[in-house]
């Protein structure tokens, strides 16, 4: 089922260039410097449960369709907090998935699942209700196997580096038992505190005390929350960090004087705070993160531009997580000045810019990347991940920002079974956009084939200091 030229051009001359391009890539080591794969999984290696709790119930790419559709959270076995009931027999779960996986069609979740289903468990037809339960009962019994535990998935795909995104007052004791074993692979865990640096965070003051119990340090006052953070910093370097990770809703910076600094923060330690002085204190954690890894070496990725959760239902009575993150518009020229003029031409600093406000591309996130010499393109993110998406991604940034001001692809998965699926589609997509370039006299296509390679393989390792620390 799985045509060897998808997504490759439809011309014969630009699709012979993407094929020769993408034979010198398709086996190179997957490097996944970004992702949300649990740390669990690779420490205890158990068996996946079955393959709704696999492959649906997780990815909220998958239920965000469903539900727009009309099936709902609870139909689909995701857990409540409030006690609703859910449905609890995967098998239904599963043909529920299966009766409307029409639904997909054209969609990135279409591709990313027949490329699972075929390369992982021989199932090369696309699902309907009669295949149900046949295409369960398959499953089920290769996730009984050794082949499908989290640590054979992750040597299959030839994985080299994968980083999970872990909350900053995590004890870290998964990352800790994969250090203590024996097996070889190389998962390591990646610095999030915006349980501490977000006050609209569910249990934001309950989690700076906590911050404070961990480390020793008052982090009622300014220095000694600073001095938390970087404490928390060393203890995940310890065990394989190079990166941290911002989650914030607009890309907005301060740089304040130290006594302004002390003064927001016992504002928004208190109840009621303005939501002014919550963005101000996100907005100068920011900057304070990037002195940080001036001091330390991590990256900085900052994640901008999500409206999330924005059904309270939903919100209330799933968590987050659950498809109702929803893109808006991000402004990043005036947002970044401040920690820009502070220390954009530091050489110590990288920050990685992810956006999903997709027209910034081309009129900010490019120009600024080119000029700032700290400043790098994440690759297209969450909606835009998708082969239209990354080439528009391509064509609107190449111009300006070049390939080697961007930092090749992350997977940005929950899902393990469908990391190999989506590092698939983006070699696919960068060779078919080299593959014009060739064809249009643009690029000699034996400079093409180096770019593919650093495009897949050289540019993530050396954007996440993986070349320096692994």
């Amino acid at each position: 089922m799985l045509h060897p030229d998808r997504f490759f051009p439809a011309d014969t001359a630009s699709r012979n260039v993407a094929r020769r391009l993408f034979a010198q890539v398709e086996r190179l080591p997957l490097i996944c410097p970004h992702g949300h794969t649990e740390p669990a999984w690779f420490a205890e290696n158990d068996a996946f449960r079955d393959p709704a709790q696999l492959l649906i119930v997780p990815d909220h790419y998958v239920v965000r369709m469903l539900v727009s559709q009309g099936v709902t959270h609870a139909e689909l076995g995701v857990p409540t907090r409030d006690g609703t009931p859910i449905e609890t027999d995967s098998r239904a779960i599963w043909r529920r998935f299966a009766q409307n996986y029409h639904l997909f069609r054209s969609t990135p979740v279409r591709h990313w699942m027949d490329y699972t289903l075929e390369t992982l468990f021989g199932i090369e037809g696309p699902l309907n209700s009669q295949i149900a339960d046949q295409t369960f009962d398959k499953i089920a019994e290769a996730l009984a196997g050794d082949a499908c535990r989290p640590r054979a998935l992750y040597e299959k795909f030839g994985i080299e580096v994968l980083a999970t995104t872990d909350a900053c007052l995590d004890d870290l004791r998964h990352h800790q038992t994969i250090r203590d074993s024996d097996w070889q692979g190389n998962v390591v865990p990646t610095y999030r505190p915006d349980q501490v640096t977000n006050p609209d965070s569910d249990g934001f003051h309950e989690h700076i005390a906590k911050l404070g119990a961990l480390t020793g340090e008052d982090t009622s006052t300014w220095a000694g929350f600073l001095a938390a953070h970087r404490q928390r910093r060393q203890y995940f370097i310890s065990l394989g960090t190079t990166a941290t990770d911002h989650g914030h809703p607009t890309a907005r910076t301060a740089d304040l004087p130290v006594d302004d600094c002390r003064a927001l923060l016992g504002r928004v330690l208190k109840a009621g705070a303005s939501a002014e002085d919550k963005e101000l204190f996100r907005a100068q954690m920011l900057t304070e993160m990037a002195r940080m890894s001036l001091e330390d070496g991590l990256v900085m990725q900052i994640h901008s531009g999500s409206r999330r959760n924005h059904s309270s239902m939903v919100f209330n009575r799933h968590g987050a997580d659950r498809g109702f993150d929803i893109p808006g518009p991000t402004d990043f020229v005036e947002a970044l000045r401040p920690l820009l003029n502070a220390h954009g031409h530091d050489p110590r600093l990288t920050v990685i810019l992810f956006t999903l406000d997709e027209t910034a591309y081309g009129r900010e996130l490019a120009p600024l990347a080119a000029a700032y010499p700290c400043l790098r393109l994440g690759p297209a993110w969450w909606f835009f991940d998708s082969p239209d998406g990354m080439m528009r991604y391509r064509e609107v940034t190449t111009e300006t920002a070049g390939y080697y001001n961007t930092v090749g692809f992350n997977d940005d998965t929950r899902a393990l079974s469908a990391i190999a699926a989506r590092h698939d589609m983006a070699r696919r997509v960068d060779c078919a956009f080299l593959a014009k370039q060739v064809v249009e006299h643009r690029l000699p296509e034996d400079e093409a084939a180096i770019v593919a390679k650093d495009l897949t393989y050289n540019l993530p390792r050396r954007a996440y200091g993986y070349e320096a620390r692994i």
